[in-house]
């Protein structure tokens, strides 16, 4: 079986610049992201965990930009590209602790919270698992990358670059 190299992407335009045409909310949104990594920070929570929440985020809402994103993070966190790989699918995969799992379905609980109502369990769960800091400090990571994956996905604002490599 032979590939042929891909050698043209087809582009997907931009909808609206929100840096540019809502710098005050595009500001805030950016103040909330920092708040949520300050809450992480203060509780402890690896950032490896950060950013495997993040990419399932991303993933459920389909941001390309932050699933890019995220998965590159993810990686530079130490990850390893097989688990990163696998969050997609890691109610299948063996690549996740059960800590990892605990996060992993809350990201999912919350960011489908329209459909789920996010059970207590998920949210006992988690603190069992992570404190109640740990717990407050995810769900603060959720909001935060949901609502970027919201603009993401609406506006696309971000253009996701064509690397050669990571």
């Amino acid at each position: 079986m032979t590939t042929t190299p891909v050698t043209a992407t087809v582009p997907i335009p931009q909808r609206l610049d929100v840096d540019s045409l809502a710098p005050t909310f595009s500001s805030a949104l950016e103040a909330l992201d920092n708040a949520a990594t300050a809450e992480a920070d203060r509780a402890g929570l690896d950032h490896r965990l950060r950013e495997l929440v993040r990419l399932r985020a991303s993933q459920l809402n389909g941001c390309a930009y932050c699933v890019d994103l995220h998965s590159r993070a993810a990686r530079s966190a130490g990850a390893p590209s097989q688990q990163v790989d696998a969050v997609a699918v890691w109610h299948e995969s063996e690549l996740f602790t059960s800590d990892e799992r605990v996060a992993l379905e809350l990201a999912e609980q919350v960011t489908l919270m329209a459909t789920t109502k996010v059970p207590r369990e998920y949210v006992d769960a988690a603190v069992t698992a992570f404190g109640p800091d740990g717990a407050c400090a995810l769900i603060a990571l959720l909001v935060a990358i949901n609502a970027w994956n919201a603009v993401g996905v609406t506006a696309r604002p971000w253009p996701v670059t064509v690397r050669t490599r990571d």
